[in-house]
C-alpha cells in the first residue's frame, strides 16, 4: 500500500514537471494512433500493434521511480539534441509521405532523446528494454515479410499435414493449402507468417524481462528457443483451425479464425514458454548442485 501511495504521489510530480512534453507528444502522435487502431491495427497480422504499445508504455510507469532516482546527479546529455532533431525529422518525413516506419520510429527516437535531455544518459540505460520492445510495433516492410513468409507458412502447412496424416485423418495439401474432407483451408499471412512470428517473441522477450532470472544460460536458451516456440504454436493454431474446420464445418471455422484464432496462438506460445522455462529451471538447479557438492565434499 504504501509502495502504491509512493509511486502515485511520484506520478503527480512527474505530470507537474513534464506536462509541457507530454502536450506535445500527444499532439504529435494521437492522429497517428488514432489513425493506426482504425485501419492497420484493426488487421489480424498488426493486431499486437495496441498490445506492445501498452505493456512498453507500463514498464515505462514501472521503472520510472528507479530512473528518477538515478538521474538526479546525471549530467545531461548533449547528444539527446541532435537525436531529438533526428526524429523530429523522421516525424515530419514519415508524416507528409505517409512513411509510417519513419513515423512509428520517430516516436521511440523522440522519447529516448526526451529522457537524455532532461535526465541523462543513466535514464536511458534503464529506460531500454521499453524503448527496444516499441521496435515490435513498428511494421516491417511489405516485400521483406512477403520473402520471409512465403517458406515459414510452407513449413507450417507440411507439419499441420503430417501431425493430422499420422492421426488417420483424411488430409493432403498442395502448397499452402490443406485440403481435409470436403473442406479447403488456405494457411494465410496471419496464421504462420513473419509478424505472428515477430509478435511471439516479443511476448518471450517480455517474459523474460519480466521474471529477470539471474541465470545467464537460462535467459539465452529461453530466447533463443522462443523461435521454435512460436513455430509450434503456428502449427496448432493451424492444427485447431483445420479439425473445428472438419468436425464442425466451414462457418465454424471462419468464424473461429476471427474470433479465438489468436487467442489460442497466445495461450500455446504462453503454455510453451512457462514449459520450457520450468524445464530450464530444473537443469539450472541441478547444476548449480551437481557444482556445489564437490565444493561441499573439499571443507
Amino acid at each position: 500500500m504504501f509502495s502504491f501511495a509512493y509511486q502515485f504521489r511520484g506520478l503527480k510530480s512527474t505530470i507537474s514537471d513534464w506536462w509541457p512534453i507530454l502536450v506535445g507528444l500527444l499532439i504529435l502522435y494521437i492522429p497517428t494512433f488514432s489513425g493506426l487502431i482504425n485501419e492497420l491495427w484493426a488487421t489480424e497480422e498488426q493486431a499486437h500493434g495496441p498490445i506492445i504499445l501498452f505493456l512498453s508504455l507500463w514498464l515505462i510507469y514501472r521503472r520510472w521511480p528507479e530512473m528518477i532516482k538515478s538521474s538526479e546527479r546525471a549530467s545531461i546529455s548533449v547528444f539527446g539534441w541532435i537525436i531529438f532533431f533526428v526524429g523530429l525529422s523522421l516525424y515530419i518525413l514519415g508524416r507528409s509521405q505517409q512513411i509510417l516506419t519513419f513515423e512509428l520510429g520517430s516516436f521511440i527516437l523522440l522519447l529516448g532523446a526526451i529522457l537524455l535531455i532532461k535526465c541523462g544518459g543513466n535514464a536511458l540505460k534503464i529506460m531500454w528494454f521499453p524503448f527496444f520492445f516499441l521496435l515490435f510495433m513498428i511494421p516491417l516492410p511489405v516485400p521483406l515479410v512477403s520473402l520471409l513468409t512465403a517458406p515459414m507458412k510452407m513449413a507450417v502447412s507440411i507439419v499441420a499435414e503430417q501431425i493430422l496424416f499420422w492421426a488417420n485423418y483424411p488430409i493432403s495439401r498442395s502448397g499452402v493449402i490443406l485440403q481435409i474432407g470436403q473442406y479447403q483451408l488456405l494457411v494465410a499471412d496471419a496464421c504462420a507468417g513473419l509478424q505472428t512470428l515477430l509478435t511471439l517473441e516479443a511476448l518471450g522477450l517480455f517474459y523474460l524481462n519480466l521474471v529477470h532470472h539471474t541465470s545467464v544460460f537460462r535467459n539465452v536458451a529461453l530466447a533463443i528457443l522462443i523461435i521454435p516456440i512460436s513455430f509450434t504454436a503456428n502449427v496448432i493454431r493451424v492444427i485447431v483451425l483445420t479439425l473445428i474446420t472438419y468436425h464442425y464445418g466451414d462457418a465454424a471455422g471462419q468464424g473461429f479464425l476471427h474470433g479465438f484464432a489468436g487467442m489460442v496462438l497466445f495461450i500455446s506460445a504462453l503454455v510453451l514458454i512457462l514449459s520450457v522455462d520450468t524445464v530450464l529451471q530444473y537443469f539450472v538447479k541441478r547444476h548449480s548442485v551437481s557444482v556445489s557438492q564437490p565444493i561441499a565434499s573439499n571443507k
